[in-house]
């Protein structure tokens, strides 16, 4: 030690106190003070100039400067560029523009943090034309036909019974939401607190296994199970062409009935259940025997829809009895035949339109409210417009109600904010082994989300629906949702609100 000058002990000081060399410079300028006048107290100092961000001025130019940028990726350099114009260093008396290592510094003092974006309410369509009519014209006047009949949580415990003016034959009604989602093997959290001494570890390519989930559930009971909870709604299904296949709409339909027999085990005639799906393409397959002009035949034939699997249903004729679209078994010369489009119009009164052209190139109509085919004729018949999807008529014909969500819209479908609970609990648990024991970690995590909290989701799904039964945009509809978080439904002041905050 007697060989180490000056320099070199004030460095092993100051590392010693887990600081560098700047610290280690201090030291050795506090000691020469001290040598040379043994009075004197000098200080420490721990501490540089104040850095510039730190001037409010200097810190609203660069956000505003960020905000005029337009842009959702920046970078460090725009910042740079703009504090290297003339004027910019004129105006805050700066000498050189900086680097971007200090400009990052200063991005992060400004509560700006480098990673993913946080995602909110998706936007893609959800102002779109055709979704915001469905939205306005069909959701919405057919979830208020219902809603009133709804038991209802707020936020502070109060339990408000539904109004049934004519009970009993007026029943409760019950929200019962559906969705799928899916769960990958590999799906972990990826950040974690990390030695510098650790070595890099190898990891698995890919998302890894999947497993679908398919489930209902509803404000008043939870995830949808028999009252001793030994049976469930909800399906694990692993989908892939060399695993169990794909989930279908027939495989939806099997879910539906279990579902029903499992609710009315709970509400034994006492309740009417509002059963809602995603509006996704899958779910509006119709039935097999289903009204379709897609594929007839113009002329009488041996024709068992476009399969060949079943008797297409009876029609329905203008005065409103029913038609059949097959010749009886008896039928001297066409027995069991399909009477094609050509009779079926004829039956109609139809007559001059069973002599168009069976169809039009493609079936591409130029005019789509002309006659300019059979086919074209037929697919606008009110008995074949009136088709509905394969599961709305599953559930009408057991006395229940259906109704699709809009598209793109999400936030009124509670369920998503249950999957996103149990995928954040998932994604803490270490990587499964293997596929049974993946299973039982998605079913232990599905499981934390209690009655609370779906009770609290249905009533930000609620307040959703308010806001557009309101008049309310998108991001209009997702600020009223943060104010006002603790209700179920907005205050009558909200549009005066919004427009003293300026929400577009």
């Amino acid at each position: 030690m007697e060989d180490i000058g000056w320099q070199e002990a004030s460095l092993l000081a100051a590392q010693a106190a887990g600081f560098g060399k700047g610290f280690a410079r201090n030291i050795h300028h506090l000691v020469w003070e001290l040598l040379e006048d043994p009075l004197s107290k000098p200080a420490l100092k721990l501490s540089g100039p104040k850095s510039r961000i730190h001037d409010e001025d200097f810190s609203r130019a660069i956000q505003l400067h960020l905000q005029t940028l337009g842009k959702k990726y920046f970078s460090a350099n725009d910042i740079v560029q703009f504090l290297d114009q003339p004027e910019v260093k004129k105006q805050f008396s700066l000498k050189r523009a900086p680097n971007e290592h200090t400009v990052r510094k200063w991005l992060k003092f400004m509560e700006y943090r480098y990673g993913p974006g946080k995602k909110g309410m998706y936007i893609d369509g959800h102002e779109r034309e055709d979704v915001v009519e469905y939205r306005q014209n069909t959701f919405l006047p057919g979830w208020y036909l219902v809603e009133p009949r709804m038991m209802k949580w707020l936020g502070d415990g109060t339990v408000v019974p539904p109004l049934l003016s004519k009970f009993p034959l007026e029943k409760r009604v019950v929200w019962l939401t559906h969705d799928e989602s899916t769960f990958y093997a590999h799906d972990q959290r990826k950040l974690q607190w990390v030695h510098s001494s650790e070595k890099a570890e190898t990891v698995q390519k890919g998302e890894g296994a999947s497993i679908m989930v398919s489930d209902f559930v509803c404000p008043d009971l939870g995830w949808l199970k028999s009252k001793d909870g030994t049976r469930e709604a909800r399906l694990i299904f692993k989908a892939g062409k060399s695993r169990e296949g794909y989930f279908t709409c027939d495989d939806l339909c099997r879910q539906v009935e279990l579902a029903i027999e499992l609710f009315e085990d709970h509400f034994p005639g006492t309740a009417t259940a509002a059963f809602m799906f995603d509006n996704a393409p899958s779910h509006q397959k119709r039935a097999p025997n289903a009204l379709s002009a897609r594929y007839m035949p113009k002329y009488s034939k041996p024709w068992w829809g476009k399969k060949g699997i079943c008797r297409m249903r009876a029609g329905k004729l203008p005065n409103g009895d029913p038609q059949d679209l097959h010749y009886s078994d008896m039928d001297p010369l066409y027995p069991r035949y399909f009477k094609g489009m050509a009779k079926i119009l004829e039956e109609r009164g139809l007559t001059k339109e069973a002599q168009l052209p069976a169809e039009c190139p493609k079936f591409k109509c130029a005019d789509l409210n002309a006659a300019c085919c059979c086919r074209h004729v037929l697919f606008n018949q009110a008995d074949f417009l009136a088709q509905k999807p394969a599961i709305i008529e599953l559930v009408e014909s057991h006395g229940h109600l259906a109704l699709f969500y809009p598209k793109f819209h999400p936030e009124l479908n509670f369920i998503e904010q249950c999957w996103g609970y149990s995928k954040l609990h998932y994604r803490m648990l270490p990587q499964p082994k293997n596929e049974a024991e993946m299973e039982k970690n998605i079913r232990e995590c599905l499981d934390r989300v209690d009655l609370e909290k779906i009770r609290r989701y249905s009533n930000r799904s609620a307040r959703f629906i308010d806001a557009y039964q309101r008049g309310l945009s998108g991001s209009q509809a997702v600020w009223a949702n943060r104010k006002y978080h603790g209700h179920r439904m907005l205050p009558e002041k909200i549009m005066d609100e919004i427009e003293k905050a300026g929400i577009q």
